[in-house]
């Protein structure tokens, strides 16, 4: 059985072969009288339709057809092989016309979007167990919304059994925005902990000020600030996970879709030529 690296290498080497036999056939018909037009694009629409396929197989878990991880391998190379067939098929130009070029932005968003969903599966799966406790997307926002009520409990707390309101008024100007709900996305994604690290700086500015049982009341909250950055990390990497698919698939579909009226004007249009 080979390893990861051997089955890599394999793959890469037989998608630089077909890439290589794509552009030689290129090259070679471009000197002849045969338009490849038609060949290459009734080509990459058929690779088009079998990528679509791979959304389907997982939903066919029950059948033989084959590992999933297999199909996503094939998934990505064959991926990367449309972009050398739809290079070689608008003819190393940038197409004309509204519909084309629309097309050409189609394509460009399924591409990119598929680049950036490999990176972000191979990425995000593994930092994901590096922060907190591995929490289901869907159950977060209980998670976040309790974390809330026992800040919230602690800081009534503080009113009722130390009847000062120092700790309450902080709460109000710098922390309830923060537990409200998800808050720093972008630098969870980017893996930054300066939002994390300047909350806990102000708290621990202010808290030579305050008395023992304030302290203590401060080092619960300090505790459940950093659980709620963690379910905030968690947010934002799932959220991540999830959502790119629902620009990828809805627009591979929409490239079917346009591809077959692609193809119908173009045998229409060289039909009436003829």
């Amino acid at each position: 059985m080979r390893s990861l690296a051997a089955r890599r290498w394999y793959s890469l080497g037989v998608f630089a072969l077909l890439a290589a036999v794509i552009l030689a056939l290129y090259a070679i018909l471009s000197f002849s009288i045969h338009p490849t037009s038609f060949a290459s694009g009734w080509t990459l629409w058929g690779l088009i339709l079998a990528l679509a396929a791979y959304n389907v197989r997982k939903r066919l878990t029950f059948l033989p057809l084959g590992s999933s991880s297999k199909w996503l391998q094939v998934h990505i190379y064959g991926g990367l092989l449309s972009f050398v067939l739809f290079i070689v098929h608008v003819e190393f130009r940038v197409p004309s016309g509204a519909f084309e070029l629309s097309l050409t932005l189609l394509y460009f968003i399924v591409f990119f979007s598929g680049l950036g969903g490999l990176a972000i599966s191979r990425a995000i799966p593994a930092r994901l167990t590096t922060r907190g406790e591995e929490v289901l997307f869907e159950r977060i926002p209980k998670f976040t919304k309790r974390i809330r009520d026992d800040v919230e409990n602690i800081v009534l707390g503080c009113i009722s059994e130390t009847q000062t309101t120092a700790i309450p008024e902080f709460y109000v100007e710098h922390l309830k925005h923060f537990f409200d709900g998800p808050r720093h996305f972008w630098q969870h994604l980017f893996q930054s902990s300066r939002p994390r690290n300047d909350l806990l700086g102000e708290i621990r500015s202010h808290e030579r000020f305050l008395n023992k049982d304030e302290r203590a009341a401060v080092q619960r909250i300090i505790d459940l600030i950093c659980a709620k950055d963690d379910l905030d990390h968690q947010y934002a990497l799932q959220w991540t996970l999830k959502v790119w698919l629902f620009a990828h698939i809805p627009f591979t579909y929409a490239l079917v879709i346009f591809s077959v009226f692609h193809l119908v004007l173009a045998h229409a249009f060289a039909g009436g030529s003829e």
